[in-house]
């Protein structure tokens, strides 16, 4: 189909007024020339690489990582779209997060005619594909409704479980996802009829702390486990006041 097509249906269909990003432009200087006009002034949504008129086939990832970006150019083709949540890298012990893809992978996506489409907080934003409204889904948890509005998007929801004691939901939670995950288990083993919170990504932050305890919920699945900087705070309230946190990622 034709590029400009497929674009128009994302963005009507995920880019909605009033959603902002983390102006992800600042953080690849590199790579500007490459970048699309939209994408630097919007804060990164949407187009991020212009480099095709048509889209015959679309790849979907989470992050543009090495690995990813290999395995795409590996493949010889053309004229096809990279889907990525995120429009950088991510590495924790050598970047401290996020971090701009190689300029030597963004130049030859461009020489085959593979552009790239970044939906970061409008996918993260609750609603059929969204992050949160997916693992909670997957989790068979029962929506009650969404929360934690940031940058105007609501980026998790509460809800219910049939699981009755945490380890139970460990355990459930390991086997949905496929692989180990890390629990933080600052309070009690039972939580039967307790309300659960879910925010993908980087949850773990005091603004959806704070919304948690208006709703005396005390159990949160979110993304990232590490204790550094930014978490310190989070995760010594959490203690203080018994949160159940645990991430998608093994320490």
């Amino acid at each position: 189909m034709m590029a400009k097509e497929l674009y128009d249906k994302l963005n009507a269909d995920f880019i909605k007024e009033g959603i902002k990003d983390v102006d992800w432009a600042n953080r690849m200087p590199n790579l500007h020339k490459y970048l699309f006009p939209e994408f630097m002034q919007n804060g990164g949504m949407g187009l991020m690489c212009d480099f095709t008129n048509e889209i015959e086939k679309v790849y979907t990832t989470v992050f543009l990582s090495e690995k990813v970006l290999t395995k795409v150019l590996s493949d010889n083709v053309s004229n096809a779209m990279l889907f990525s949540h995120h429009p950088t890298n991510w590495g924790i012990k050598d970047h401290n997060g996020n971090y701009a893809a190689d300029e030597k992978y963004i130049a030859e996506l461009k020489g085959k005619n593979i552009s790239v489409y970044i939906l970061h907080h409008p996918l993260d934003n609750f609603g059929v594909y969204s992050t949160c409204g997916t693992l909670a889904g997957k989790l068979k948890l029962r929506i009650e409704k969404p929360a934690f509005l940031y940058c105007g998007a609501l980026c998790g929801v509460i809800g219910t479980t049939d699981c009755k004691t945490i380890n139970e939901l460990h355990s459930h939670y390991s086997q949905t996802v496929g692989h180990k995950t890390s629990l933080y288990q600052y309070g009690d083993d039972n939580i039967q009829g307790e309300k659960i919170a879910v925010c993908p990504g980087g949850g773990n932050a005091m603004f959806v702390i704070n919304e948690m305890m208006d709703n005396e919920i005390k159990i949160l699945i979110t993304g990232v486990t590490i204790v550094n900087d930014y978490s310190r705070e989070t995760h010594e309230f959490e203690k203080v006041n018994r949160i159940f946190y645990w991430n998608l990622f093994d320490k």
